[in-house]
């Protein structure tokens, strides 16, 4: 490990041991992976990772957070909740709405088992961009320790590699929910056609992915490096008809490629 690395994540510990005891919210994701073994090396016991269950989380993440956890030997609480009546027609300040229940949950949890605090994965790079819902973990008080300690992105994959955590190269993901356009009606059918078709997509080796949802349609988008994969006859032609087979009508690619901001556009 890089000694500026090294001392950086020296300082992180030092700054969670002062936090005594706490809840990690645990996707599974790269952020909230290294903040959880953060967190153990700093606090040993007296850390509980709990993760959200819900339909719009895709299942493959959560096995792959639940057997991670117990790799780690941490000690892990799932919360099952619905999706809240509020954000069924997947309003333009749903990631709020929806972080707001969700986060309150997990701090109800954490009062009632005696855990000092909850802290989550958000990291410096997520200041620069638009982030709704972390307007809802100012309100709730819950600690981000990787953007307080000016972590980034990549110091987080880096050191995730050195410590040898199996997300250090996992893409960047999002909720389901994130795939359907604003003022939307949200269906549980078109979530699990959108998971489906997404892992089939990452399993034939296309990671950076996301497949936007519109009603019978889906809207493939791939890092603009894999067009010349993807557009190989034979393949377009297996991949339209399994997305067919899990339910949408039409399928197309995005020929602006993959990108994070993809909802805002839709």
């Amino acid at each position: 490990m890089e000694n500026s690395l090294q001392e950086k994540y020296l300082e992180l510990l030092e700054y969670i041991k002062t936090l005594d005891s706490c809840v990690v919210a645990f996707s599974g994701g790269v952020d909230s992976t290294f903040l959880l073994k953060a967190c153990t090396d700093a606090l040993e016991n007296k850390v509980l990772a709990v993760t959200i269950d819900t339909p719009y989380i895709p299942r493959w993440e959560i096995k792959e957070g639940k057997d991670f956890v117990k790799r780690l030997k941490v000690k892990h609480k799932f919360i099952t909740m619905p999706i809240m009546d509020e954000i069924k027609n997947n309003p333009m300040e749903r990631c709020y709405l929806c972080k707001k229940e969700l986060f309150s949950a997990i701090k109800e949890f954490a009062i009632e088992e005696g855990y000092s605090c909850v802290v989550d994965g958000t990291n410096f790079d997520d200041t620069k961009d638009y982030r709704p819902g972390m307007k809802a973990l100012k309100e709730l008080h819950i600690k981000s320790p990787l953007m307080q300690m000016g972590f980034t992105k990549k110091d987080i994959r880096d050191l995730s590699k050195k410590l040898g955590l199996p997300t250090w190269k996992k893409p960047a993901y999002a909720c389901l929910l994130s795939r359907i356009p604003y003022e939307s009606s949200i269906k549980i059918e078109d979530l699990k056609k959108i998971e489906k078709s997404e892992k089939y997509l990452m399993n034939i080796g296309f990671k950076a992915v996301r497949v936007r949802c519109h009603g019978d349609l889906a809207r493939i988008e791939v890092d603009k490096k894999d067009f010349k994969n993807i557009l190989e006859e034979e393949l377009l032609d297996v991949i339209g008809d399994k997305l067919r087979e899990y339910g949408f009508k039409y399928v197309t690619l995005d020929v602006k490629g993959y990108r994070m901001s993809g909802l805002e556009l839709i």
